[in-house]
């Protein structure tokens, strides 16, 4: 077999993987179905297939310099002076083989060269609790909180304010997030998060993640997340570059929101103050107030008592002055 790096068209129908790759490693090769043919603006999903057709149809034969399995990594250099070293890494998701081919450059582009400050989110540690049934769950190692674990009603993490719930947020993987939102699974869980003080839905991955889905219509999936915020608007969809920064993000919300309780409770308890205060003041003026105004008498009351003396006054139209001067002689004499 050659030692070179062959790259084939795939004769596979309908695939979404439209090239083979043969990596000269071991006696038969490793062969894998890809997308593209080199991985030059992100990371290419790679398939592993059984064995390299006889009849294939070579796109390019590119001579390798140097290749070598490290652990789960194969680290590959081509003889060319551009766009000549990569690397597959090998790994296991969901009970099946992923392989993902990346170069420096889009491995660069993968970890964004950030470093999450250490000061505390509000001025205060957080007590996060983690739901039992989180697996491989945040642990906010990098950040000033304190994780606990206990069942949630909603939500995969949430902040409390003695046994009052303030916040909670849903973690996915841009995975997960996909399905569940062409399934129409996460429209009943943004429901239950609107119902709460609070609610988020991180996602561990940035949002052009979204436009590279292997299994997914990328215009179908972003209509769904604008569709997914514009009906529940109280919750947003918030999108993180990598793991780091969603807890990140997390931990900061979750400060911010006890922080906010903390103020609106302060200034419930102003407002309580204020009218007890304004209630005092009143009963310590009450015996100074003037004694109200009489309440003027309608007409309905002054044709009832003109009828009980003796005068002949219709239902409608206006009444006679005289009745009305009547009437009113004969409140002032009474002291109504």
């Amino acid at each position: 077999m050659p030692d070179d790096l062959l790259i084939a068209h795939n004769p596979e129908e309908g695939t979404s993987l439209p090239y083979l790759l043969r990596l000269p490693l071991g006696p038969g090769g490793i062969v894998l179905k890809t997308r593209e043919t080199w991985p030059r603006t992100t990371k290419v999903y790679c398939q592993r297939v059984a064995e390299w057709p006889d009849d294939a149809e070579i796109v390019e034969r590119l001579p390798i310099r140097s290749i070598s399995r490290r652990g789960a990594a194969i680290d590959l250099v081509l003889q060319r002076g551009r766009e000549n070293r990569s690397q597959f890494v090998l790994t296991r998701a969901r009970g099946r083989e992923m392989v993902f081919w990346q170069s420096r450059r889009t491995a660069k582009q993968a970890r964004p060269n950030v470093t999450v400050p250490r000061a505390r989110a509000h001025g205060r540690v957080v007590d996060i609790v983690v739901d039992t049934r989180e697996r491989y769950g945040y642990k906010f190692s990098a950040q000033q909180a304190d994780v606990i674990k206990r069942g949630l009603p909603v939500g995969d993490y949430a902040v409390f304010d003695g046994d009052d719930l303030v916040a909670t947020a849903e973690r996915k993987s841009i995975d997960d997030l996909a399905s569940s939102l062409l399934s129409g699974k996460l429209t009943y869980l943004l429901a239950d998060l609107a119902a709460q003080p609070r609610g988020a839905v991180i996602v561990d991955s940035g949002y052009a993640a979204l436009f590279k889905l292997e299994h997914a219509p990328a215009a179908r999936v972003a209509d769904a997340v604008a569709e997914a915020q514009a009906r529940f608007p109280s919750v947003p969809i918030v999108f993180c570059e990598t793991r780091a920064l969603a807890q990140e993000w997390l931990y900061r919300w979750f400060g911010a929101c006890l922080a906010e309780r903390e103020l609106h409770r302060a200034g419930e308890l102003a407002r309580t103050q204020l009218s007890a205060d304004d209630s005092t003041t009143a009963d310590s003026a009450e015996p100074d107030r003037e004694p109200p105004a009489p309440r003027p008498a309608g007409p309905a009351e002054i044709r009832a008592w003109a009828r009980s003396a003796g005068w002949s006054i219709s239902d409608r139209g206006r009444i006679p002055a005289e009745v009305v001067a009547a009437f009113a002689a004969r409140a002032t004499a009474s002291g109504e």
